[in-house]
């Protein structure tokens, strides 16, 4: 099965910023939409941000409109989540999604999924 690989993950103060990227080695993601997604422990994995395979459609949940941005580059089979204004409570695991339904993915009903890459935001 397709691997998809998160990075960037770490510790910031809150306010502050952080980049995370996802890779698709050997697979190509050009067809997939793409989205991160969220888990506290014990929670079930929330929806963050999603975009369609040609970058073209971006979606978003409320409560990160306007400080994620979540961004594409199909030639090098990566994903990004550029995260701005971080919050406490979004320390998390971030978790890197791929499927061939953008309403599906924005679900949670991915085809491929990463190991996540935790998030820690101090207050």
């Amino acid at each position: 099965q397709a691997q998809l690989v998160e990075s960037g993950g770490g510790l910031v103060q809150a306010g502050g910023s952080l980049s995370l990227s996802c890779a698709a080695p050997g697979r190509t993601f050009s067809n997939y939409a793409m989205g991160w997604f969220l888990q506290a422990p014990g929670k079930e994995r929330d929806f963050v941000t999603a975009i369609s395979g040609s970058g073209a459609n971006t979606y978003y949940a409320d409560s990160v409109k306007g400080r994620f941005t979540i961004s594409k580059n199909n030639a090098k089979n990566t994903v990004y989540l550029q995260m701005d204004s971080l919050k406490a409570e979004e320390t998390d695991v971030y978790y890197c999604a791929a499927g061939r339904q953008m309403r599906a993915l924005g679900y949670g009903l991915a085809d491929y999924w990463g190991q996540g890459t935790q998030v820690t935001v101090s207050s």
